[in-house]
């Protein structure tokens, strides 16, 4: 069999003779023969099929460590792992998307050319809530935190061995929002450093103990929020219910990858490992966004002590069904337990209403 000189194999495979040399010495596609003296590098016409795949992964913006693993798979495990790939970086868009989106919208409030009209902006909005928290019928001791307010509603979850109090001074941290002018354009800025009193309260509980945390700050038609975690916030608008928070889990992190499916999630051992969270050594990086509110809105912020054994669809029922917030809570909470209550659940159930109504 002839082989094919470098220049010819470039031509070929549509690689370029600097990529070929690099990725020859990175071990990705090494050619069959060198020439002892002059270093001349020749390929086999077999290698072009790789070479190509090599090409395509590139286009797709693998990096090249992982491009080597592929490479190195038989058919269906290396189409897994491209499925995989291309799950995560679409995970990765849609989040810079939501970035994007939310800089546009900031930009433009304090673009002087763009005008507001009194009679056509959405007027001020003011919260009608109820908070509850449970032990649930398993464990000893409640590490849940939940916490509404006129303008703060907060759920965290705590873990290990002073949780408890964990989860209280983060929540603690956040409400001193609750009194003095947040503006609107540094709301995100104001809730960020807020958030780091309550990452630095968390450490100071010491040991190996930390909490997720999820919050929300309204100010005049905006909801600001913050998360950590796998506590989750939830929306009911139109009877649609919508989950508005990303879980911080191991298991999610299969999912958003195509490596484990919904279904397959619920029954996953380690479905409640985090990988986010507030707690010494932790990654504490939280998801800040904001929501414009609708008079009409309903929102839910939970602890997994009920997303984990209550079905969305059970939630949407309960949180539809016309009730006030505090009924809604302890119907929840009640679902929870009534699946044998195998967590601490919480609940916050807020209403958006026009101010003075």
């Amino acid at each position: 069999m002839e082989l094919l000189g470098i220049g010819a194999f470039a031509k070929a495979s549509r690689l370029s003779p600097k990529a070929l040399r690099l990725y020859d010495a990175l071990g990705l596609l090494t050619p069959a023969e060198v020439d002892p003296a002059t270093g001349y590098r020749r390929y086999a016409p077999a290698q072009l099929e790789q070479a190509r795949m090599v090409a395509w992964l590139r286009r797709l913006g693998m990096p090249l460590a992982r491009i080597r693993q592929v490479c190195a798979l038989e058919a269906a495990p290396a189409a897994r792992e491209i499925r995989a790939y291309w799950a995560r970086v679409e995970a990765d868009t849609a989040a810079r998307r939501d970035l994007a989106a939310f800089l546009v919208d900031h930009l433009s409030r304090k673009d002087p050319a763009m005008t507001h009209h009194p009679a056509t902006d959405t007027p001020g909005l003011a919260l009608r809530y109820a908070a509850l928290s449970d032990r649930g019928l398993v464990r000893e001791t409640n590490q849940d935190t939940a916490y509404a307010g006129d303008r703060l509603l907060a759920v965290a979850d705590g873990f290990g061995g002073r949780g408890e109090r964990a989860g209280a001074v983060a929540v603690e941290a956040l409400r001193r929002l609750e009194s003095g002018d947040v503006p609107a354009d540094g709301l995100l800025n104001v809730l960020q450093d807020a958030y780091e009193l309550a990452e630095h309260a968390v450490h100071g509980v010491g040991g190996a103990t930390g909490t997720t945390l999820t919050a929300l700050l309204l100010t005049g038609s905006q909801l600001a929020l913050v998360h950590v975690g796998d506590s989750r916030v939830y929306l009911l608008r139109g009877g649609e219910l919508f989950r508005i928070t990303h879980d911080h889990t191991l298991v999610q992190s299969l999912i958003d990858e195509g490596r484990l499916t919904e279904e397959e999630a619920v029954s996953h051992p380690q479905r409640s490992l985090l990988v986010r969270a507030l707690g010494e050594g932790a990654d504490g990086t939280p998801e800040l966004r904001l929501h414009d509110a609708h008079p009409g809105d309903r929102y839910l912020l939970c602890s997994d002590g009920l997303s984990a054994v209550v079905p969305d669809d059970d939630v949407r029922r309960v949180l539809s069904g016309g009730t006030e917030p505090a009924p809604a809570v302890e119907e929840l909470i009640s679902l929870a337990n009534g699946r044998g209550g195998p967590d601490n659940v919480s609940c916050v159930v807020a209403d958006v209403v026009e101010r003075g109504r």
